[in-house]
């Protein structure tokens, strides 16, 4: 027996270094230390050995095998080291090439227009006000100067969560909350936001847009305080060339009241069918602070007096980019949107 495992241990060890691939080293550890291997044949016959002569076939029987694993160990980690070579061969990187260019974003058409019109308000000396887009009755309408059952509440109509608590209407709650807590102070403020009003959706109005509104408290501010501020601003929007005219209006907040009309930015004033050849267009509503509302924002209407204006994001995005229908603003196209990656 002890022969037969010697030659074994030759036999094994030959086949062993013509190896040429894993899976041939694989057949060969079953072949000859698999359960039903020839080493474990040669084994069983141990029963039939003296008990002098167990424990010295047993010692070379295992010599036997630890020669063979050994040798198999080390083809397999020179396998294994072939294929980590191969594949670092194959995925090398050339780190001196070109990286790939990979898409990106841009600022949201809306929100672009919204920070250039901050930008120049701030710039004019006005700071930034917040407040809650969940407002109550009395901030969003009475303290302006719209009390229960004004017809003037009708134009714009709300989602109402309790008969006392809506979604505002307009950015005006926020200057209102400004002056009372402005304790009679001068203020000079914009209040940028989101607001909703139930309406259809169509080419030029939704139940959600965004507005920026502007209120300026103080001694001896004028109506012509108001108009150079308004110039100022669309000229810094829409260029140098823009004008701007007031038309008499009525807002319960305000009074006197107006609409503001810019020169039409595609035919700078010449007339075409984007104004309907008046060569004007609608840009946003302005006046002069009521005194009922300076008075409820804590104010005396005979010392001080104010102006505010508001105007829609929406409305100075359609006329600054040309566009011709509000809901590009929120359908995520991104044919729509790359382009103002460009600009």
């Amino acid at each position: 027996m002890k022969e037969r495992l010697e030659g074994l241990r030759v036999e094994a060890l030959a086949e062993l270094e013509q190896v040429q691939n894993p899976q041939q080293l694989n057949d060969l550890r079953v072949k000859y230390l698999g359960k039903k291997g020839a080493l474990t044949e040669i084994l069983r016959g141990m029963g039939g050995l003296s008990a002098e002569e167990r424990p010295i076939i047993g010692q070379v029987g295992n010599d036997v095998r630890a020669a063979i694993e050994t040798v198999i160990e080390q083809k397999q980690e020179a396998f294994q080291q072939e294929e980590t070579n191969n594949r670092l061969r194959a995925e090398t990187i050339d780190v001196t090439l070109p990286g790939k260019a990979l898409p990106t974003g841009s600022v949201h058409p809306l929100n672009k227009v919204a920070q250039e019109i901050e930008d120049v308000f701030i710039g004019l000396g006005y700071s930034i006000a917040e407040g809650p887009e969940v407002e109550t009755d009395y901030f969003n309408f009475e303290a302006l100067n719209l009390p229960k059952n004004h017809p003037a509440r009708d134009m714009q109509d709300s989602f109402y969560i309790t008969d006392d608590i809506l979604m505002r209407t307009h950015t005006s709650p926020v200057q209102v909350r400004t002056m009372k807590a402005s304790n009679g102070a001068p203020i000079k403020v914009i209040c940028p936001g989101k607001v909703y009003r139930r309406d259809d959706d169509d080419a030029t109005h939704s139940f959600q847009f965004n507005q920026i509104e502007g209120l300026v408290i103080g001694r001896n501010i004028r109506m012509s305080d108001l108009k150079g501020t308004l110039l100022q601003f669309v000229q810094q929007m829409f260029g140098e060339q823009a004008q701007i005219r007031l038309r008499p209006s009525f807002f319960p907040f305000t009074e006197p009241s107006a609409e503001v009309d810019v020169t039409c930015v595609q035919c700078g004033g010449n007339g075409c069918r984007m104004c309907k050849q008046t060569g004007w267009l609608e840009i946003l509503g302005c006046g002069m602070v009521h005194p009922r509302v300076l008075e409820m924002g804590g104010y005396d209407p005979e010392e001080v007096s104010g102006f505010a204006f508001g105007m829609g994001v929406e409305r100075i995005a359609l006329l600054k980019y040309g566009i011709d229908d509000i809901r590009h603003f929120y359908t995520n196209d991104l044919r729509f949107l790359s382009q103002f990656a460009r600009m």
